[in-house]
């Protein structure tokens, strides 16, 4: 029977248990998407989970969409990122990059002077973005990538990739969901294109393909990928999720991906996770509404090789402790999730010993 404090195997990433810290954005990097102490010390105190895998990080200046995060497209950034992955793996953790690269969501007050925001189609997401000099504000509208710059975007994600591995992270994760770029090129109402990467669900899987295929001719065994069939979030729709993530898996089965990070579907009538165990042959990493109790069932029902939880995990930088010996966990404070400053960010207190 697998248990939540076993030991695991993915790819060539070796985890102490199956416990696992999702990505989420924190929004505490400096001027220039550069990584900052305090963000050392956040990951730091969290690195006795089996894996931490990283907030979303900015394969370019043209991914970014929020204010305050990081990137990984320039020797600064590569130095603050290599920071961080030392203090994890001098606590005995193992930690991988999450390539995100926002599309069409965000503002240009949130990027660099000469960055572009561009997407698979010139379609304004609905809803407005938090930047720092001039409030909320509408999401830019998107310049359409022309069909000879898609493979600059996807070199893009290979250069990430190589930076990523050159900071000391253990591996990439693919962020393929909560309608950014991957996503924008997956949905029907984001995709309006007419040529090959546009039209039918073979055309709009393409780009995601041909991304991992960048990343695996970097990384090799250390490459995973996040999706979330049927997620709306950022103004995306996919009316027929099964198609699009069948095409997505049967479509990229000959990487041989390290893992798939699922995510629990919003939609009441898809069952993700079993979507998933039967289209990938891979480990899977299960998200989405666990406890200790749930996470451990899901393991030893078979539902998936590791659980990864969010929110957990703000608030119980000494989660894995807590979960193994049945002690309470700390609430988080939601005014703080985005703020800058380590209120809400690194003072979380550990359970007495």
């Amino acid at each position: 029977m697998t248990r939540l404090f076993d030991h695991l195997q993915l790819g060539d990433i070796a985890l102490s248990n199956r416990v696992i810290m999702a990505p989420m954005t924190r929004s505490r990097a400096e001027a220039g998407a550069v990584p900052t102490a305090l963000m050392v010390e956040y990951y730091r105190q969290r690195a006795s989970a089996g894996l931490i895998v990283s907030e979303g990080i900015a394969p370019s200046p043209h991914g970014i969409g929020y204010c305050r995060t990081p990137g990984i497209y320039n020797s600064e950034q590569v130095v603050g990122w290599h920071r961080v992955t030392d203090a994890v793996h001098q606590a005995g953790g193992r930690i991988v990059a999450q390539i995100m690269h926002c599309g069409r969501v965000g503002s240009r007050l949130n990027k660099p002077a000469d960055a572009r925001t561009v997407a698979p189609s010139a379609v304004r997401a609905a809803g407005m973005v938090h930047t720092d000099v001039a409030g909320m504000q509408n999401h830019d509208l998107p310049r359409s990538l022309a069909l000879e710059e898609i493979q600059g975007v996807v070199d893009e994600y290979a250069a990430a990739t190589r930076n990523a591995l050159a900071a000391g992270f253990d591996g990439v994760e693919l962020h393929c969901t909560s309608g950014y770029l991957p996503m924008q090129f997956m949905a029907t109402n984001t995709n309006l294109r007419t040529d090959s990467y546009g039209g039918s669900v073979h055309n709009r899987v393409r780009f995601v393909i041909e991304t991992l295929e960048a990343m695996v001719g970097v990384a090799g065994d250390r490459v995973g990928m996040r999706i979330c069939p049927g997620n709306p979030f950022n103004d995306v729709i996919d009316p027929e999720p099964a198609a699009t993530y069948g095409a997505l898996l049967s479509g990229s089965a000959h990487l041989n991906l390290t893992y798939l990070h699922v995510i629990r579907s919003p939609l009441e009538d898809f069952d993700a996770f079993g979507f998933a165990h039967e289209h990938f042959k891979g480990p899977l990493i299960l998200n989405d509404g666990f406890d200790g109790a749930s996470a451990s069932q899901a393991l030893a029902e078979g539902c998936g090789a590791a659980i990864s939880f969010a929110r957990h995990f703000i608030g119980n930088p000494d989660l894995v402790r807590r979960l193994r010996e049945g002690l309470p966990l700390n609430d988080f404070d939601s005014k703080t999730l985005y703020t800058p400053g380590s209120a809400g960010y690194t003072d979380y207190p550990c359970a007495p010993t």
